[in-house]
């Protein structure tokens, strides 16, 4: 577990399904996402589910955010690490709409971006969101990522942003000194 003011990222367990359906199968979550919602039932999501918490991948790291208060609010991700070149792509969501625009998905994003530089040999995390998502483009820089290009991929217009380990170590030391 790793913790900061407003959330705790955890890993997933089976307890996190039902929210993870709701989500997965949400048009404006999915939107949100440039995916198209899930059109499963429950019990068919399940078993995959349920796969999926038991495989581990040496390319991605799927972790639960949590309120302080334990509540899951949402999920967060490390993946495509590439570990020679010393990079992976970072994603996040908050699901539970109750937690939209309360600081939640930035405090999330820069507890995870600590802990991937702290725990981890990477030195450059990145993400692409979509242009029209307001929200994540005020999120991303305020925790330090910087947009570097514009994508677009299956009919959807990508920011690409990126952080350096370089550039967190010294918006850390800088946030220390204030």
């Amino acid at each position: 577990m790793i913790s900061d003011s407003k959330i705790t990222i955890r890993e997933k367990t089976q307890a996190d399904a039902w929210d993870d359906y709701r989500w997965d199968t949400d048009p404006e979550l999915a939107h949100l996402d440039a995916t198209t919602p899930l059109e499963i039932s429950f019990s068919d999501y399940v078993p995959e589910y349920t796969s999926e918490l038991r495989s581990r991948f040496s390319t991605s790291r799927r972790l639960a955010i949590d309120t302080v208060d334990g509540k899951h609010i949402g999920n967060c991700s490390y993946y495509n690490i590439r570990e020679k070149q010393g990079e992976a792509e970072l994603g996040i969501m908050i699901g539970d709409r109750d937690y939209w625009n309360k600081g939640y998905g930035a405090d999330a994003v820069a507890t995870l971006v600590d802990y991937i530089f702290r725990q981890t040999k990477l030195n450059r995390i990145y993400l692409k969101t979509l242009e029209s998502n307001i929200r994540a483009q005020k999120c991303f820089p305020k925790c330090g990522f910087t947009p570097y290009d514009h994508v677009f991929r299956n009919g959807y217009n990508f920011v690409m942003m990126e952080t350096y380990r370089s550039q967190w170590q010294e918006r850390q030391q800088s946030e220390t000194e204030d």
